[in-house]
């Protein structure tokens, strides 16, 4: 069932106090329903918002609920008596754990200083939708079809609103705007906001009031009454930004489907679940939508305990029982996996071993290749690593530092290229990624101290803490190296690298070219996990141009970080590897 959309503009006087919306207990008399369209489904891409209180039969509700495709997420707002709707189908639909909020038009009042660095506009392109998707990806929420939300783009019943990033003309949020009076001619002059999203690590703050604020303006601007929103009970920094501007809680609630989509919002949490790490959660996340039990046994560790049936994983992050010891110590020494990429065939910098601070073979290495990185043997998350040695003295300092990590130490060929993580699960390459050490962009004010502070922050918001850019001497000696002192304030628009590594523990950033990745440099990924004969890895190359064959082998890491690859299926993967009979299949579903 389709809704009517008007073509016409009206402005639309209501009463202060909406008289049926805020009460999802009332059914609309025939006099509030006069005139307006009933039976009312709109498709926004990444389901349909089914507005219940356009329905004169709760079975009706039902029906169109059932109608929901697979893959999307279908709402139905301002159900009449919620409860009974529940009722009619309880295996089938819930009550979602949501608040309401609204913000009434008549009193609203705008900021009166502009929010610095972004900019707000409505979508211009169909590419742009591609965008919009990409910031849902980012944010763990359904994607959209783009021709659906362009199509519905350009008629005036939604508006799709993005935020630019001044500095860098980026697209880095989106909030989507639905008329109810150009929908069904609503008797309340309502509307209501859905997919507020930012992207977390490069959004400039207050970009999420921003597009609030804009759109709130947006439908002041047409007369009408209220914006509603739904927002999850537990998103606190989502109510916070919205109680600020003014919004207020209304008894309305959403019923949903009981789909895999929806599963954390209506099975029951495991205890812990909220204290593990980003890359730990996104796998417990994706076995509970699947009917996998999760037991989080050391939230600090990101350790769980994955069950079906009479079967039980032990789960650390993407690292299992199904990684043996062999292949874990195979990825944990350094020179190990050198040598069995060498006999796989695949190519490995030169390189050449420190021990017992014995630099001799060291410094014939730097003194062949004119520029190495120093690193320890054996060690993760970019701890002790030296890019850029170019002298005997920055060797020794170096080697001492990456010996207060490791007693060997492993001096290796600076190849030049792009950092280049290849995800390979199951023997199979399922995303690659181009890492960037981190940077931060000058806005012309601020000194770049502060500019490292406030990405760093970001970052570790993005991340649950994972991320953040340290404040140490080598990132004021790259500073020094773009012709920058600590305290000096970049032009606008101006970007300054920080730090020497792509290491994403130290701020590094990451972009995804699983489509453009060379099918030599796949293979080789293939042939190296194969050779060590482990079941999931990051493989790190170094590459000129992903596009290309050419590559250079870095190192193998047994415990990739899955969070880091949307929109790439990595969880998906990782899962269907240790529960294959949880695989969703292709195609339509009973």
């Amino acid at each position: 069932m389709a809704a009517r959309i008007a073509g016409h503009r009206r402005r639309t006087t209501v009463a202060d106090t909406p008289s049926f919306t805020s009460r999802s207990w009332q059914q609309p008399s025939e006099h509030q329903r006069q005139g307006m369209a009933t039976d009312v489904v709109l498709d926004v891409g990444w389901g349909r918002l089914v507005f219940g209180q356009t329905f004169a039969d709760l079975r009706g509700i039902v029906d169109a609920l059932r109608a929901e495709e697979t893959g999307r997420r279908d709402i139905c707002i301002y159900p009449r008596d919620p409860h009974v709707l529940v009722g009619l189908a309880p295996d089938e639909l819930f009550i979602d754990p949501s608040y309401t909020y609204r913000l009434d038009l008549h009193r609203y009042r705008p900021r009166h200083e502009l929010i610095r660095g972004v900019f707000v506009r409505t979508v211009t392109s169909l590419a742009e939708m591609g965008q919009v998707n990409d910031i849902y990806a980012r944010n763990a929420m359904v994607t959209g079809d783009p021709g659906t939300m362009w199509a519905n783009h350009r008629t005036r019943t939604f508006t799709y609103l993005v935020a630019e990033d001044r500095r860098t003309g980026a697209i880095v949020g989106t909030v989507t705007g639905v008329d109810h009076v150009l929908a069904f001619d609503d008797p309340e002059g309502g509307a209501s906001l859905w997919c507020l999203a930012v992207h977390a690590q490069d959004a400039p703050p207050g970009t999420g009031e921003a597009l609030v604020r804009v759109l709130a303006e947006r439908y002041v601007g047409r007369g009408r009454s209220y914006l509603d929103l739904s927002v999850l009970h537990d998103n606190a920094g989502a109510i916070a930004l919205y109680r600020k501007l003014g919004f207020q809680r209304t008894p309305a609630v959403c019923v949903k489907r009981k789909n895999p989509i929806n599963t954390p919002l209506f099975a029951a949490r495991p205890p812990g679940l909220a204290e593990v790490n980003p890359y730990a959660r996104i796998i417990a996340e994706e076995a509970l939508q699947r009917g996998v039990r999760v037991e989080v046994t050391d939230p600090e560790w990101g350790e769980m305990r994955l069950s079906l049936g009479g079967r039980t994983v032990l789960t650390r992050e993407s690292l299992s029982e199904f990684t043996t010891a062999v292949a874990l110590s195979r990825c944990d020494d350094k020179r190990v996996t050198r040598r069995i990429m060498e006999r796989a065939g695949v190519r490995v910098p030169r390189g050449a071993v420190v021990r017992d601070g014995e630099l001799d073979d060291g410094r014939r290495l730097l003194d062949q290749c004119g520029e190495v990185v120093v690193k320890p043997a054996r060690g993760e998350q970019g701890r002790g690593i030296t890019v850029g040695v170019t002298s005997p003295e920055a060797l020794e300092r170096a080697v001492r530092l990456a010996l207060q990590f490791c007693p060997d130490v492993l001096v290796e060929e600076l190849v030049p290229g792009d950092d280049l993580r290849v995800v390979v699960i199951d023997h199979e390459v399922v995303a690659a990624a181009v890492r960037r050490p981190a940077e931060v962009v000058g806005d012309g004010r601020t000194p770049v101290t502060r500019l490292v502070e406030a990405t760093s922050r970001r970052r570790e918001r993005a991340t649950g803490g994972e991320s953040r850019i340290p404040l140490d001497d080598t990132t004021a000696e790259v500073v020094a190296e773009s012709g920058y002192d600590m305290d000096d304030v970049p032009p606008a628009g101006e970007h300054v690298r920080v730090r020497r590594t792509a290491n994403l523990h130290t701020g590094g950033t990451i972009e995804d070219v699983t489509d453009r990745l060379h099918p030599a440099i796949a293979q080789a990924a293939v042939r190296a996990s194969r050779a060590i004969g482990i079941p999931v890895t990051g493989l790190d190359f170094l590459v000129p141009d992903v596009g290309g064959p050419e590559h250079v082998f870095i190192e193998a890491n047994e415990r990739p970080g899955l969070a880091n690859h949307e929109p790439q299926p990595t969880v998906e993967r990782f899962v269907d590897l240790l529960f294959p009979e949880t695989r969703r299949r292709s195609g339509p579903q009973a």
